[in-house]
C-alpha cells in the first residue's frame, strides 16, 4: 500500500488553489510495528508541512507589505539575507528581503526588513512555553533531552539553551509584577464595610529551605535560603508561590498579587501561619485590614521536643532530679503555650534557666540552656502571634502550618535539591522558582496566552473538530 500525502492551499484573495506533495507512506501487511504512523515518519511528515505552510504564509506577507501603506507605490528592493527561526519542528531558514523605505513619508532609516519586523524573536512560542513547562518540573539537561527525542528540532537542543530560553521567560514575568509597597491597605473602614460579602476566609503558610550555592566549598557552608508559601480557599485550588530572599526585591508585592488572583478582598478574613523567622515574621503585615497572624503550632512543639530530649539526657550525668524536673517543667510550658498563656510560659523559661545556670554544670545542662535561652528570645519575638491553640483546634481553625512543608518540598526540595547535583546562583535560582510555580499552578499557559494573543487561536468551528 503506498499512501500520498498533499496540502491543498486555499488563498482568500483569489489566487487559485495549489496542491503540493508533502510525503509518501508505504505498507506491506499489518505488523504491530507497522501500524499507524512511526515517530520518525511524523517527524518528517511535520517537517515537510511546515516548510511549505511557512514559505506561503511568508509569501504572503511580503506581497502585504510590498505596496507602501501611504501612497501605495511598490517599495524598492535592495538586498536580501536569511534569518533563522527556531520551531517546534525545525528551523526555519527564511529569506529575509530588505527595501528601500518610500519617499513620500519621513523615517529614521532608509531600509528596512519586513520579515524581520513580523518575526522579532528567534524562537516560536510554543517552542518557548514547552521549554519553560519542562524545565520547571526537571532539569534543563532531560528537558532538552526529552524535547528532541519526541519533537523533529532539526538540530541538538542543549540544556544551556533551555535554561537561557527558561530564564528570559521568568524576567518576563517579573517585569510584569508591579513595583513594592510598604502596605498595601487602601480606602478606610466605611469602604471595606460596604464592600460585597467576601469569600469564606484564606489560609497562607509560610516557610522557609536552602539550595546549595554556586560557591558552596563543603557541606556545611555556600546554602542560601528560599521562601515558599501557599495560599488556600476554602474553596477552589490552593496555589503556591516562591522567591530567594536575598535576591527578591518585592516579596510583598509577590504575595499581594497572588491573593489578588485568588479573589483576596479588602474584608476578607486571612490568616497567615508562618514560622516565626525573621525573613518571613514582616512579610505578610499591611497586606489586608482582616489578616491574622500565627505562629505555627508546629514548629513551636518541634522546639519544646528537642529541649525535652536534652532535658532526659540530663540523667545520664547523675542529676535525675533535674533531669526530670526541667522535663517536667517543659510539659508545663508546653500546656502554657497550647492555651495561649505567654506570661506564664515567659515565667516557666525563665525559672528554668536559674535551675540549670549552676557553677558545676555539665556540657548536656549547658545545651539545654542555651537551647532555653533561644526559646525565650523566640517567644518574646512572636509573642503577639501565640493564640489559644486549644480553642482554635475546637473551632477547627488552622493552627499549624504543616501544609507547607509539602510546598516547600515540592517547589524547591524535588527539583533543586534532592538527588540533584546542580549548585545555584540566588538569580537563577529565583527565575526558575518563578517559572516551577506557575507551572505547579497551572498558570504558565495563560502569560503565554497574554503574551500571545494567538497563541492558542481557534479560528472556527472546523479547526476546532480537526
Amino acid at each position: 500500500m503506498k499512501v500520498t500525502l498533499q496540502l491543498v492551499i486555499e488563498a482568500e484573495n483569489g489566487t487559485p488553489t495549489t496542491v503540493q506533495e508533502v510525503g509518501q507512506l508505504e505498507r506491506e501487511g499489518l505488523q504491530p510495528e507497522s501500524l499507524g504512523l512511526k515517530l520518525d515518519e511524523a517527524k518528517d511528515l511535520l517537517q515537510a508541512l511546515q516548510r511549505v505552510l511557512v514559505e506561503e504564509q511568508v509569501r504572503a506577507a511580503l506581497a502585504q507589505q510590498a505596496p507602501c501603506p501611504q501612497c501605495g507605490a511598490v517599495q524598492r528592493h535592495k538586498d536580501a539575507r536569511t534569518i533563522a527561526v527556531r520551531t517546534l519542528f525545525g528551523i526555519l531558514r527564511l529569506p529575509s528581503p530588505r527595501w528601500y523605505r518610500c519617499r513620500c513619508r519621513p523615517a529614521e532609516t532608509q531600509t528596512f526588513s519586513p520579515l524581520a519586523e513580523l518575526l522579532p524573536e528567534r524562537t516560536t512560542p510554543e517552542l518557548l512555553y514547552l521549554e519553560a513547562k519542562f524545565a520547571g518540573l526537571v532539569a534543563n539537561g532531560l528537558s532538552a533531552k526529552l524535547l528532541g527525542e519526541i519533537l523533529p528540532l532539526g538540530r541538538p537542543l542543549h540544556a544551556s539553551a533551555v535554561r537561557r530560553h527558561v530564564q528570559t521567560t521568568a524576567q518576563r514575568l517579573e517585569d510584569e509584577l508591579g513595583s513594592e509597597q510598604a502596605m498595601f491597605l487602601e480606602g478606610c473602614q466605611r469602604e471595606w464595610d460596604g464592600l460585597p460579602r467576601p469569600e469564606l476566609p484564606l489560609t497562607v503558610g509560610l516557610d522557609g529551605g536552602y539550595v546549595h550555592a554556586c560557591a558552596q566549598r563543603s557541606k556545611r557552608e555556600g546554602w542560601f535560603e528560599v521562601i515558599a508559601g501557599k495560599s488556600m480557599p476554602a474553596e477552589g485550588p490552593a496555589r503556591c508561590f516562591s522567591f530567594v530572599q536575598t535576591y527578591d526585591t518585592k516579596p510583598k508585592r509577590r504575595l499581594f498579587e497572588l491573593l489578588k488572583s485568588q479573589g483576596m478582598q479588602a474584608n476578607q478574613q486571612i490568616t497567615f501561619l508562618t514560622d516565626g523567622g525573621e525573613d518571613v515574621r514582616e512579610l505578610p503585615l499591611y497586606l489586608n485590614p482582616q489578616a491574622e497572624h500565627v505562629l505555627d503550632w508546629f514548629h513551636l512543639a518541634m522546639r519544646l521536643t528537642v529541649m525535652g530530649q536534652m532535658a532526659k539526657g540530663l540523667g545520664s550525668g547523675g542529676r535525675e532530679d533535674l533531669g526530670s524536673e526541667a522535663a517536667r517543667q517543659l510539659e508545663r510550658l508546653k500546656w502554657c503555650l497550647w492555651h495561649g498563656n505567654l506570661f506564664r510560659a515567659l515565667q516557666i523559661v525563665e525559672d528554668l534557666e536559674e535551675d540549670l545556670q549552676l557553677e558545676e554544670a555539665g556540657p548536656e545542662q549547658r545545651k539545654l540552656l542555651r537551647a532555653l535561652r533561644e526559646f525565650d528570645g523566640y517567644l518574646r519575638a512572636n509573642g503577639a502571634w501565640i493564640p489559644n491553640y486549644g480553642e482554635r483546634q475546637r473551632n477547627e481553625e488552622t493552627i499549624s502550618s504543616a501544609f507547607v512543608e509539602s510546598t516547600i518540598n515540592q517547589v524547591v526540595s524535588k527539583r533543586m535539591v534532592k538527588r540533584q547535583q546542580m549548585r545555584w546562583t540566588p538569580r537563577g535560582a529565583h527565575l526558575l522558582l518563578q517559572v516551577r510555580t506557575r507551572v505547579l499552578n497551572e498558570e504558565l499557559r495563560a502569560a503565554f496566552r497574554r503574551w500571545y494573543p494567538r497563541f492558542d487561536h481557534v479560528a472556527d468551528g472546523r479547526e476546532l473538530a480537526a
